[in-house]
């Protein structure tokens, strides 16, 4: 059996029923979403995991936002987006829970020292 090309299986990606879209495809209103997108993509055509695990944990993901309360209005579909692939990473080990911490809070600390206006960038340890 071979893997899907990233083509595939950004194709399957993008047909996610709660995926924001319009006539064109998928829609981001945020950089950020856009890289999230990709980065599920590119992990799943690599081959670490399978649609039906994507699947599956970012529909539990969205289960848990619905048993917090939470509106389902789609504002914060990307969030659970990026736990759900967080979740995935961890449990296929390509990362673990604290490179993940060390590099949330590398990210925040840069965000912080930024200035106004100009674009954020992690420090040398992180690139």
């Amino acid at each position: 059996m071979s893997r899907p090309d990233a083509k595939d299986v950004a194709e399957r990606f993008a047909a996610s029923p709660l995926l924001p879209r319009d006539d064109g495809g998928p829609v981001f209103a945020e950089p950020w979403q856009a890289q999230a997108f990709a980065m599920a993509v590119q992990l799943s055509a690599d081959g670490h995991f399978t649609w039906t695990e994507w699947t599956t944990a970012l529909g539990e993901q969205l289960q848990a936002a619905v048993k917090r309360g939470e509106p389902d209005d789609g504002s914060r579909y990307f969030e659970h987006w990026i736990t759900a692939l967080e979740q995935l990473a961890t449990d296929k080990k390509l990362t673990d829970l604290t490179a993940l911490n060390e590099r949330k809070e590398a990210w925040a600390d840069s965000y912080r020292h930024t200035p106004h206006g100009q674009p954020v960038e992690l420090g040398a340890r992180f690139r």
